[in-house]
């Protein structure tokens, strides 16, 4: 029984691969070379099509929706930020190396995967050492011990100019908010609480990516930074709006997520303050948003030895796959390391008023995994049916919203279907096809997410008229051609 739900797992993600590959969603980077590195992969036209939904649905629900504001910082940042950061010295993985083959591994993923032990993010080196002994953990690839334990600094470093001066490539698109806060309230006539946004890359050099999309060294991450005085998180009006919202929080000791209005969680102190449920609030609901279903989302909270050394309360918001929970956005409330961290390692003040009160703010962050995101997606909405692939994303996540289909590739369909399509393709992201049956273009057209199909026949070049095939059921309906723009337009609405 075992075997066969591995084997299920592997088909599943195998899946997700597969359509990639063949649909142009995502592939390996430098693919066609044998020394390509590994945790590179490069979007296709559908992926960068679902990428851009994606992330126009995130500033949608959350950006503009919260009245936060964006900016886009450079990728690569000065040693000095790093340092102020904790970075350089705290931004490290476990490594071992083989005493034989001298391949090297991240020790932690190596115990789990071997012995189903959970090792905590800051479990000293000297115990997992411990573990790797006790256990008979040996080399995967030669069977020989494992030796030379240490910490391995995961960040790019970078010679910028002649003089080859150090610097890094952000492994976090977080600290370009933090160090440009000021500024930037400045300029904006902040007042707190203050939400500052990124999308962008981040870089980071993993030991052993893996699994595709979702541990990858080039990726993309959505961030949001909210700037807030500590003494005032309870006094935040918006948060009515979703006090009666379920949270589906997964605290420290409890085996299973609770269904949990926001106010039931700050009554029973689950969460510190209304202005935090308010953000995991609006986290969990875009999530919903995005097509994942409810009762596959969870915000597990970190207990103290998984928490980052900066966090003063963390959750995580996990998706459940195949592949098990998998972590897409750190909820962090990371207190004020970072602004006071970047105050007294430059001289610049962060402090603002906040009314009459001086404060330094704290700050809690959204930080998102836009790729592991767009994995999750896609592994959700991925159906067979009757044998054939249907992928049934949200229609406004679809990275084609029309496909203009004549019936038959002959004169004069194809011309009709041409000029409804030049017409469509002004306002959509639309294609035009005449290759195959139409039942495989159908098929073609489903496997890839298009939630309508436009077909052209004979009755259309008599009453203006054409068939709107609908990707989920297969129903059809027969609508007027000057009907078309509006109706698809309202089908790929938010709701």
């Amino acid at each position: 029984m075992e075997s066969e739900a591995g084997e299920a797992v592997s088909r599943r993600f195998d899946d997700v691969i597969r359509l990639a590959l063949e649909r142009g969603f995502f592939m390996p980077a430098s693919e066609i070379y044998g020394d390509a590195p590994a945790g590179f992969w490069d979007y296709g036209p559908l992926g960068v099509a679902l990428r851009r939904k994606f992330i126009e649905l995130w500033r949608r629900e959350l950006v503009k929706r919260d009245g936060m504001l964006e900016i886009d910082g450079a990728q690569i940042l000065s040693k000095s930020v790093f340092k102020a950061s904790g970075h350089l010295e705290s931004f490290v993985d476990p490594i071992a190396r083989c005493s034989r083959c001298k391949a090297i591994y991240r020790v932690d993923k190596l115990i789990e995967e071997k012995t189903g032990i959970h090792v905590p993010e800051r479990l000293d080196l000297g115990e997992m050492r411990r573990i790797v002994k006790e256990r008979g953990i040996r080399c995967p690839s030669c069977g020989a011990k494992l030796a030379d334990f240490a910490h391995f600094n995961m960040m790019f470093r970078v010679g910028v100019g002649a003089a080859g001066s150090d610097a890094y490539l952000r492994p976090e698109t977080c600290q370009n908010i933090f160090v440009d806060f000021m500024r930037i309230y400045k300029t904006m006539r902040g007042k707190l609480p203050l939400a500052i946004a990124q999308f962008g890359k981040s870089f980071r050099n993993e030991i052993s990516p893996r699994q595709g999309l979702l541990r990858m060294r080039e990726f993309y991450q959505a961030e949001i930074e909210v700037f807030f005085n500590p003494n005032r998180a309870n006094e935040f009006p918006k948060a009515e709006a979703v006090m009666d919202y379920a949270l589906r929080l997964q605290p420290v000791g409890e085996d299973k997520p609770l269904e949990v209005s926001c106010r039931e969680a700050l009554d029973r102190g689950l969460v510190s303050s209304k202005l935090i449920a308010y953000y995991l609030a609006l986290i969990q609901q875009f999530y919903e948003k995005a097509g994942i279903p409810r009762n596959r989302i969870r915000l597990r909270e970190l207990d103290p030895d998984e928490k980052a050394f900066y966090a003063v309360e963390a959750w995580d918001l996990e998706v459940e796959t195949s592949l098990g929970w998998i972590e897409l956005v750190a909820c962090n409330n990371r207190g004020d390391h970072d602004l006071g961290g970047h105050q007294k390692a430059s001289g610049h003040e962060m402090e603002v008023l906040d009314g009459s009160e001086r404060v330094l703010p704290h700050v809690f962050e959204l930080s998102m995994g836009v790729d592991r995101s767009i994995y999750c997606i896609l592994e959700s909405s991925l159906a067979t049916s009757n044998g054939k692939t249907v992928l049934k994303l949200p229609p406004y996540l679809a990275p084609i919203d029309v496909a203009v289909l004549p019936l038959i590739s002959k004169e004069p369909l194809t011309s009709k279907a041409r000029e409804i399509y030049d017409a469509l393709k002004l306002e959509f992201d639309a294609v035009y096809d005449e290759s195959g049956s139409i039942g495989r273009r159908y098929v073609r057209y489903d496997e890839v997410g298009v939630p309508v199909c436009v077909t052209v026949d004979h009755q259309s070049l008599e009453d203006d008229s054409v068939t709107v095939r609908f990707r989920d059921t297969a129903h059809q309906l027969r609508i007027d051609l000057d009907e078309v723009a509006g109706f698809i337009r309202g089908y790929l609405a938010y709701p």
